[in-house]
């Protein structure tokens, strides 16, 4: 019996389907007397319209003065003719839309337009704005300037200067658009704008050329006389610090080869007298200053090494490198305490602090990640950079610090890892940071830009470019490394024109020669309010 129905619902079925979905009535053979159901839409019927229009309001409320802008379009592009071509919901919206246009041009939904019958209660305020009058006449301009409960105000005519307008003074609105006004403090009036502290510009002092490749790596020495660098032509060259800095002939104190790869990490040890080096030839070297002999190696490592530093209180060396993990290694035992993995790519940057977290990574994965030393697994894992974290940078006067990529540099609580700010503005791949204590951080880029800012406030107080030595290729600017001395007095920056730069505060800047430009300063911090990250 089922079965024999089933071709008898089918059929009922798509019958019942052309009567009501034939809005055309091109079938010669249906009769007045057969087409019971009316017609899906007509011009006199609202049933489809009132249909698509609660199907509106559900899932677009608030949708009035959208609806209205959109019928005034279809009259400036005469699509309010109604096609025979057009099908049905596309002709209902056509008719939607100028109802709406209609009813803001009467002025009977003005104070209905966010919580009447088109739905929602949303905060904010709208704001129509029309070249043109919307009435169509000057006499009805003054009743078309209505405002509603709620905060809707609907502008007619050439007039800019309501109390809306006035409100958002040098802001543009868009002539015939909507314009979205929020409550929520956007304005520079509810933006903390934290006073940057006045530096002195720096300027270039001294250049030594010396090493015959790139120079990738710096260190100083516990006792801020002696500094080492490290380069693409596999050495390592010791100098005198104060001699460096006058351009003594002797500043040279000795040159130390065993590496077979250029030499990306440099680490002295504030307890021996040892000098800790790592290579693209995937060795760890430890060097007895007295001797100027190598007298421990650490094997591991299945790649390059591309960073190295030492634990502040602990006698342990980190290393990371191309095998994207970073090895915590015993500096007497040469034995390997921990194997930290979990980057997707190079380890590049980092960081050893005497509180936890004790180790934090950077990597061209672009993460970083924080771990706890003891249990040697990874705390949290920050992914606010969208390009590779190659420099990390921190402070001995507060716990926090700062990661470097192509797309930012940004500052983090150290304890835990949250966000605090932006230091925004730096067009470049950021290779290298470092920090004094005089809150001084620098940033410096391949392609030879140096940004000078406040740690406390991420104010960018000098930008200066970097110049390639005489014989260099201009694109050989890059900078690859940068360091202060103890003092803080001096900055020495490692590039790629294989020179070594040692950069000084003008003594003859102050406060009324290089002041602070504060009417710049307060606009990039009312813009960068509005991001989060």
């Amino acid at each position: 019996m089922a079965s024999s129905l089933a071709p008898l619902s089918a059929q009922t079925s798509l019958k019942r389907t052309r009567l009501l979905f034939d809005t055309n009535n091109t079938n010669n053979d249906t009769t007045s007397s057969t087409q019971i159901i009316p017609p899906l839409y007509d011009r006199n019927s609202t049933i489809h319209k009132q249909i698509i229009k609660r199907r509106i309001n559900l899932h677009y409320p608030s949708s009035l003065t959208n609806l209205a802008y959109q019928g005034e379009e279809d009259e400036a592009n005469d699509g309010s003719k109604s096609s025979s071509k057009d099908s049905a919901n596309v002709r209902a919206i056509r008719d939607i839309r100028r109802d709406a246009l209609d009813r803001l041009r009467s002025g009977e939904d003005n104070n209905n337009t966010t919580t009447g019958s088109y739905g929602g209660n949303e905060e904010g305020r709208l704001v129509l704005h029309r070249e043109q009058d919307l009435t169509g006449s000057s006499g009805n301009a003054a009743a078309a300037n209505n405002s509603g409960g709620d905060g809707t105000m609907i502008l007619a005519g050439q007039s800019t200067t309501s109390a809306t307008t006035t409100k958002q003074k040098g802001q543009k609105i868009r002539p015939g658009g909507i314009l979205t006004v929020k409550e929520d403090g956007s304005s520079s009036s509810n933006t903390n704008i934290p006073t940057p502290k006045w530096h002195a510009p720096w300027k270039l002092s001294t250049v030594i050329s010396s090493h015959l490749g790139w120079v990738r790596s710096i260190a100083f020495d516990p006792t801020n006389t002696l500094f080492a660098t490290g380069g693409g032509d596999r050495v390592i060259k010791i100098f005198d610090l104060a001699k460096s800095c006058v351009a003594a002939p002797d500043a040279l104190k000795i040159t130390l080869t065993g590496h077979i790869s250029p030499v990306r990490g440099l680490a002295f040890s504030d307890r021996h007298p040892y000098l800790f080096s790592a290579g693209e030839d995937k060795m760890i070297k430890c060097w007895d200053l007295e001797t100027n002999q190598v007298i421990r190696h650490y094997h591991g490592h299945l790649s390059g090494i591309f960073a190295l530093k030492l634990h502040p209180t602990l006698d342990l060396l980190v290393t990371g490198g191309r095998d994207a993990v970073a090895r915590v290694w015993d500096m007497r035992t040469k034995h390997q305490i921990h194997c930290l993995g979990g980057h997707d790519n190079t380890v590049g940057a980092i960081l050893t602090k005497g509180t936890d977290p004790q180790i934090i990574t950077g990597s061209y994965d672009s993460t970083i990640k924080l771990w706890d030393l003891a249990a040697g697994k990874c705390m949290t894992t920050l992914t606010h950079h969208k390009k590779s974290v190659r420099a990390l940078a921190q402070p001995e006067f507060e716990n926090s610090f700062i990661s470097g990529a192509a797309d930012n540099v940004k500052k983090w609580v150290g304890s835990d890892g949250r966000f605090i700010k932006n230091f925004s503005g730096h067009k470049g791949v950021i290779n290298a940071l470092a920090v004094n204590d005089d809150g001084v951080v620098l940033s410096a880029a391949d392609d030879g830009t140096m940004n000078f800012w406040d740690y406390s406030s991420g104010h960018c107080f000098q930008q200066t470019t970097t110049v390639a030595q005489p014989g260099s290729l201009d694109a050989e600017n890059g900078i690859f490394a940068c360091e202060f001395d103890l003092t803080g007095t001096r900055l020495i920056t490692c590039e790629a024109d294989k020179s070594i730069k040692i950069w000084k505060e003008d003594e003859k800047a102050s406060e009324m020669s290089h002041p602070i430009d504060m009417a710049k300063w307060r606009k990039k911090c009312i813009a960068e309010a509005k991001r989060r990250y």
